[in-house]
């Protein structure tokens, strides 16, 4: 249930209803506008009694929320949300924020020369798994710890904030001291005490569909984050496991204005995990920007014939240079623009 306020509702008005909800057994969470002042009631599953609500002094309306997610939902939040991951790094807005890098962090040689590569074409922030969950337990599975601070040399080198994954929750811990923002994969998506701890951590977060995952258990699964007081969440399409042997996935256009429409989360394409195939991200990519997307999350590596993982995906440093000029093409004919890469004076480790 959602009580939005009058415009000029007085705060003792607004600490009432607040504490009436409080008496009902539920949290209230007060969020002001520019025009008015929202409150929120979480922890009912079903429809509440408004009964003791409507005629307070100070309240407009009383709007129960139909979906099953709560915050997530455009019916709690009708603007778009957004996403800080740096200073001048912002997902959500009007620019297009482009989160590139390694599949893999292999050694500091490695990230560093990705880095700047993705830094002179234009990218916006770094990406590469220090924790990589693999299908094989033989596959290489990531550097660690070790892996996070050879990101953080990469960040120092070129001013990049860092969006890397985190397996579990004592990993997540160690992310959260070094990345800008934590990435929760498709394999754990539903890893609901990850999801919990991640959501009390205080940082941005990425959060990948599952790989056969419906939209509403995406949503779900942010819920989980928002629910635990995180609001700063960046939803991702990855493509989804289909019938259809000519491609690894499915990539889910579809899922970028659906999410739009249900959700005031920002939406990125992730085009890379999405098509598996190298030949096909650089298309894929152009029709996630033509389709809203807020942002994209790219896979390049200096030699991808080399790459410890998905060297198959990966972007040659030229192909991404040729990438971001068509992006820039496609977002300025849809009055969208792509958001530079940040100055390194603003970036601390951290």
């Amino acid at each position: 249930m959602l009580v939005v306020m009058q415009h000029k509702a007085t705060q003792d008005e607004i600490d009432v209803v607040c504490e009436a909800i409080a008496k009902m057994g539920y949290t209230p969470l007060p969020m002001p506008g520019e025009q008015r002042t929202a409150i929120g009631l979480i922890g009912n599953d079903g429809r509440v009694d408004d009964s003791q609500i409507v005629g307070l002094a100070g309240v407009a309306q009383v709007i129960h929320v139909s979906k099953p997610y709560k915050q997530v939902s455009r019916e709690w939040r009708s603007g778009n949300t957004l996403v800080t991951i740096a200073p001048g790094v912002t997902v959500g807005g009007n620019e297009i924020v482009v989160i590139a890098g390694p599949c893999s962090v292999e050694n500091e040689e490695q990230i560093v020369t990705a880095a700047r590569a993705v830094r002179a074409a234009g990218a916006t922030a770094l990406r590469g798994g220090a924790f990589k969950p693999r299908s094989s337990p033989y596959s290489f599975q990531g550097l660690g710890r070790k892996g996070l601070e050879l990101l953080a040399v990469a960040r120092r080198e070129t001013g990049l904030p860092i969006v890397t994954e985190a397996m579990d929750e004592a990993g997540a811990e160690q992310v959260a001291e070094i990345a800008d923002c934590i990435q929760i994969g498709a394999r754990n998506m539903q890893n609901y005490s990850l999801l919990k701890s991640v959501g009390r951590l205080n940082k941005p977060v990425l959060l990948k569909r599952g790989m056969a995952a419906t939209i509403t258990e995406l949503l779900l699964c942010a819920e989980y984050l928002l629910a635990e007081g995180n609001n700063q969440v960046i939803l991702c399409e990855r493509g989804v496991r289909s019938f259809d042997p000519a491609a690894r996935n499915m990539f889910d256009l579809n899922a970028i204005p659906i999410v739009h429409r249900l959700s005031h989360l920002p939406v990125i394409g992730d085009p890379s995990h999405g098509t598996g195939s190298r030949d096909q991200v650089t298309p894929m990519a152009r029709a996630a920007v033509a389709a809203g997307a807020d942002g994209l999350l790219v896979e390049v590596h200096p030699a991808p014939d080399r790459a410890l993982s998905d060297g198959a995906q990966s972007l040659h440093p030229e192909q991404f240079i040729r990438l971001m000029q068509e992006v820039r093409a496609i977002s300025q004919a849809i009055g969208r623009s792509v958001s530079p890469s940040p100055g390194t004076a603003a970036l601390q480790i951290g």
